[in-house]
């Protein structure tokens, strides 16, 4: 085992938050920057969303769920339609039910433990891996992460109106704090980073100190 591989070797790093917050990015450029495979989570949901509206159920229905995430595959990752208002109220929605995180917690642990990894999320430092080295929760407040998705899907072709990104978010925001399983919260031991005034060459800064002080 070279030196790399046995500095990496189960170094998880757990980075939760709210919608456009800014963690896919930062989790991202941690992986690339410490040579750990990345894992966006929330593309999990995202996914075992749309393969339940594809059936034409509805998301919020326990057993059309709990049957999507059982069948999941990696192709389904790499759909183009996991963003936007639709997929985000769907995944809200597939995420609260109990049967589909159980049937994708495996899926998260397994692709992390072997030789560690970056995961984001929205309970792996909470649920997922309680026991990462590393535990980031990224936020920023809603107007500014709303702005952000706007910008994104304007950028992508999709027009929406600011209010109206702002609304979904607001009450994705309410569904992932408020559901009973997993819910959305800082782990007690995460180092919290508010990018609402940050530019992503500060965040991942922080995020590095954060790293340093944690490993060995």
């Amino acid at each position: 085992m070279s030196t790399h591989e046995a500095a990496n070797q189960a170094l998880v790093i757990a980075i939760d938050g709210p919608a456009a917050a800014g963690k896919g990015t930062l989790a991202r450029r941690l992986a690339a920057a410490l040579g750990l495979p990345y894992l966006d989570t929330g593309l999990l949901y995202r996914a075992v969303g749309r393969r339940v509206l594809d059936l034409g159920a509805d998301p919020a229905e326990p057993d059309a769920a709990a049957a999507a995430a059982r069948s999941l595959v990696p192709e389904d990752l790499a759909r183009g339609d996991l963003r936007g208002p639709a997929a985000d109220a769907a995944a809200a929605s597939v995420a609260s039910i109990p049967a589909v995180r159980a049937a994708l917690l495996e899926f998260q642990r397994g692709f992390a433990t072997a030789s560690g990894a970056v995961l984001d999320g929205r309970d792996i430092g909470t649920v997922i891996f309680p026991d990462a080295k590393v535990k980031l929760f990224v936020t920023a407040t809603l107007p500014a992460r709303a702005r952000r998705r706007w910008a994104e899907l304007a950028g992508k072709g999709t027009e929406v109106p600011l209010a109206r990104v702002e609304a979904d978010m607001r009450a994705r925001d309410a569904m992932d704090a408020a559901r009973l399983a997993a819910p959305l919260r800082p782990a007690a031991d995460a180092v919290c980073l508010d990018t609402t005034a940050l530019d992503p060459d500060a965040v991942f800064a922080q995020a590095m100190a954060a790293v340093r002080a944690a490993r060995p």
